[in-house]
C-alpha cells in the first residue's frame, strides 16, 4: 500500500528562519555642506554600523558633480554588511537625504544605526519607517519588529 504524502504548511517546512529588519527614512533640511562631505558621511556610516552591531564587508562610494558644473554634488554610499546593507543618498541642492538599513539576525539593531546617522546629519525633520522582512516560520511567526 502506498503512503500518501502529507502536504506541509508553510510553518511546518524545514526552512531556516530569517529575521529580517528593515529601517529606512527621509531626512529633510540638512546643511548642504554636510551632504557634500564624502569623508564625513562615510565615517558616519562606519560608526552607525558599529552602533547597530552591523559588520561591514565593503563600502562603495560615489561623489557626484552638480548638473553642468564641476562643483561637488550629492553622495551615494552603499555598505555591504554581513547582515545585508546600509545605503545613504544625498541631494545637497534639496537639503535632503535618504537612508536604508536592512539587516538579518538576532543581534543586529538597524534602528540604532539609523538613529546614529540622523544624529550625525542633523536634519531639521525626518520620517522613519520600518518593515519586518522575516520569512514565516514557527519560530518567528508571532514576533513583531516595531521596536528592534
Amino acid at each position: 500500500m502506498r503512503k500518501k504524502n502529507k502536504k506541509l504548511s508553510l510553518f511546518e517546512t524545514n526552512l531556516v528562519p530569517v529575521l529580517g529588519k528593515h529601517v529606512f527614512g527621509n531626512l529633510y533640511d540638512i546643511e548642504d555642506s554636510v551632504l557634500k562631505d564624502l569623508a564625513y558621511l562615510k565615517e558616519s556610516i562606519i560608526e552607525a554600523a558599529r552602533a547597530g552591531n552591523l559588520h561591514i564587508i565593503d563600502i562603495l562610494e560615489k561623489q557626484f558633480n552638480t548638473i553642468n558644473s564641476p562643483d561637488l554634488g550629492g553622495v551615494s554610499i552603499i555598505a555591504l554588511i554581513v547582515e545585508s546593507h546600509i545605503s545613504l543618498h544625498t541631494w545637497p541642492e534639496s537639503r535632503y537625504a535618504t537612508v536604508d538599513i536592512y539587516s538579518c539576525g538576532n543581534d543586529s539593531n538597524p534602528s540604532l544605526a539609523f538613529d546614529y546617522i540622523v544624529s550625525m546629519l542633523k536634519p531639521k525633520s525626518y520620517k522613519v519607517f520600518s518593515a519586518d522582512r522575516s520569512n514565516p516560520s514557527s519560530e518567528n511567526e508571532t514576533k513583531v519588529f516595531n521596536d528592534f
